[in-house]
């Protein structure tokens, strides 16, 4: 069972990548005749909610979604969701009603083919710089105010302890505070049934269940509120993921 899982794996890693790569005429055509962020939404959505649903059947992996209701695609949100896999960002935006950019890591962009995807269509952090860091929360600030949501992991990358969660990070709680933007809440609940290791390739076929809370909102709250409101997100995700557990 340990090698299929790890044959599948390598198959959805070059599945992943050849789509990618004749996915590549569209993001170049698009960029072309609509350059700027016309083009950036349409590649965005193509990625979610074409690209994404096609690598997802592919390889025989089902999102189920609840909770959709509780959010606007059009709307302007902080997202946070926890992070298990590499798997993790596919699902993230299969849920998602409408389109949003990542915040990730400068160290993504020396994928091959998907490093490309990653520099044009996600906001970048070289997490290991202070000057880095400073800058993306500037950028991050002006994409929310031009009216794009954002997803950051508050966990920072993917959870590598036994806990179903790891330490969260302030800095998306403290953007949404600042920016006033609503932080909308997605909990994978059972992706280690799927993917059941951060630390090598592993997936299989089968299901995978998201849920959604209802988003906090941040209007009245300021820069003292920043520790309850991140353990109230925690609380929500925990008490998803417990009763799966």
């Amino acid at each position: 069972m340990g090698v299929f899982r790890k044959i599948w794996a390598v198959y959805a890693v070059l599945l992943f990548l050849l789509l990618l790569l004749l996915s590549m005429p569209f993001f170049l055509f698009n960029m072309i005749i609509s350059p700027g962020n016309t083009a950036l939404r349409r590649n965005i959505w193509y990625l979610h909610h074409v690209f994404t649903p096609v690598f997802l059947r592919l390889t025989g992996i089902f999102v189920r979604v609840s909770g959709t209701e509780k959010i606007d695609g059009r709307n302007s949100y902080v997202i946070v969701g926890n992070h298990n896999a590499a798997l993790d960002f596919i699902v993230n935006a299969a849920a998602f009603p409408g389109v949003f950019r990542f915040l990730a890591k400068q160290e993504l962009h020396k994928v091959p083919v998907f490093g490309w995807v990653v520099k044009k269509m996600c906001l970048t952090v070289d997490r290991s710089s202070a000057m880095s860091r400073a800058r993306s929360v500037v950028e991050l600030k002006k994409q929310l105010e031009a009216g794009w949501s954002i997803f950051i992991y508050p966990e920072g990358g993917r959870n590598r302890t036994p806990e179903p969660l790891a330490p969260f990070y302030e800095g998306a709680f403290r953007i949404a505070v600042q920016t006033k933007a609503p932080i909308a809440i997605q909990t994978i609940v059972n992706m280690k049934s799927i993917s059941a290791t951060a630390k090598s390739i592993d997936l299989r076929p089968g299901r995978v269940k998201i849920v959604w809370d209802d988003p906090i909102e941040t209007h009245n709250l300021t820069a003292a509120d920043i520790p309850a409101l991140m353990e109230q997100v925690r609380q929500r995700m925990l008490g998803h993921l417990r009763q799966t557990a």
